[in-house]
């Protein structure tokens, strides 16, 4: 049976016609700009996140960007994050002129340790008696749809005076001891890109927050810093959730809850078939709700299993085989193999199966029996 990695044709077929007529609306307006369609959406997804603010920008990246610029990060400052992200969690960064360091990861959850941040912050007073210098925020990742543990990086945030940005990209939904994540930090950044849980038909991105200054700067930041037609007042950008993306993203919103319930089953399903194959699958912290953006499984022979998957046409992705720190683009920061040796462990292990609302039980069934072979035939 050949298994996608991802089919988003299904997911369509499930809502065509509520996104057809949403679509035809926009087109009848002929409205494509900031109308009434991402007002609506801004205002709705907010609700849902739990905060009073909402700003549709062009994606993801812009997201974060444009999060870190409303609260003057620039030029000479530097953020704190993790390495094993996708790479624009720290181009975000780098474009504002700020410089990206790193911490190492939780070793069960893959997130940001608090602990590596704690020590972080005890070596830097150990060597110079500054604990701060110039690091004005903490960008978290709540990577593949699993909180961060936002009680300890908040409360070291608190302690050192820093502004915390949530990189929720990949985490729609996912909670915190009962809170959307995205409401914590002063900012919450998403991706709308199709995959996502939440994903449009195109690129977008959205910023939440609960403060009214930071709302304010980023309407002038996502376009050419107008405060009204052709007066500007700081040299923004021109980063915009369309309206047709935002009466998709309407439609959709409707649906996240299920589709991330549907989701967590598909994970439930996959970890009781995989777990007694000595296959390391994801683990949810007991005061977490994981939305399994991926689920992502880890094993010592990943490139011959992943190998073995596709020759029998089952779909596989990795995400991400070379951690930030050691890419080629972030090269002058110096960072060597063995600064972060979870990070760099985890890479060399991880391997993202296929889930997705819209996979069968067979489906799955067939992907963990195939692994079943694999290791069969490996012992």
């Amino acid at each position: 049976m050949m298994v996608p990695f991802f089919d988003l044709q299904r997911q369509y077929k499930r809502i065509e016609e509520e996104v057809l007529s949403a679509t035809k609306g926009v087109y009848k307006k002929g409205h494509f700009i900031l109308g009434e369609e991402v007002s609506a959406f801004e205002k709705e997804f907010a609700q849902y996140c739990g905060v009073r603010y909402g700003v549709g920008v062009g994606s993801g990246t812009d997201a974060l960007y444009l999060a870190l610029k409303a609260v003057g990060i620039g030029k000479g400052d530097a953020v704190i994050t993790v390495a094993n992200s996708f790479i624009a969690t720290a181009l975000a960064i780098s474009f504002t002129g700020a410089t990206p360091l790193f911490v190492d990861i939780d070793p069960e959850t893959h997130t940001m340790d608090p602990n590596a941040l704690e020590r972080f912050f005890r070596g830097r007073e150990a060597k110079n008696g500054n604990s701060k210098g110039r690091i004005k925020a903490i960008l978290p990742v709540h990577l593949y749809g699993h909180p961060v543990e936002l009680d300890a990086i908040m409360d070291i945030a608190d302690r050192y005076d820093l502004i915390v940005i949530e990189d929720a990209c990949q985490a729609h939904g996912a909670e915190y001891r009962g809170k959307k994540v995205g409401s914590f930090g002063t900012l919450g950044c998403f991706s709308f890109y199709p995959t996502k849980n939440l994903g449009g038909y195109g690129d977008g991105g959205m910023v939440v927050t609960d403060h009214e200054d930071v709302y304010e700067n980023l309407l002038l930041l996502r376009c050419y810093g107008e405060k009204k037609k052709y007066y500007h007042v700081l040299k923004g950008n021109n980063s915009r959730l369309d309206e047709i993306q935002a009466a998709i993203l309407r439609v959709k919103l409707k649906y996240l809850d299920q589709w991330n319930e549907e989701r967590r089953g598909r994970a439930l399903l996959y970890t009781r078939m995989l777990e007694s194959m000595g296959i390391t699958c994801p683990v949810e912290r007991e005061h977490a709700r994981h939305v399994y953006h991926l689920y992502v499984i880890q094993t010592d022979e990943r490139d011959d299993l992943q190998a073995f998957l596709q020759g029998r046409e089952i779909g596989t992705r990795i995400h991400y085989p070379i951690p930030i720190h050691l890419q080629e683009a972030y090269g002058e920061l110096g960072y060597r193999n063995g600064d972060l040796p979870l990070s760099e462990e985890f890479s060399r292990k991880v391997l993202s199966l296929p889930c997705f609302p819209e996979m069968t039980d067979s489906e799955i069934e067939e992907v963990a029996e195939t692994i079943r072979h694999f290791v069969e035939r490996a012992r």
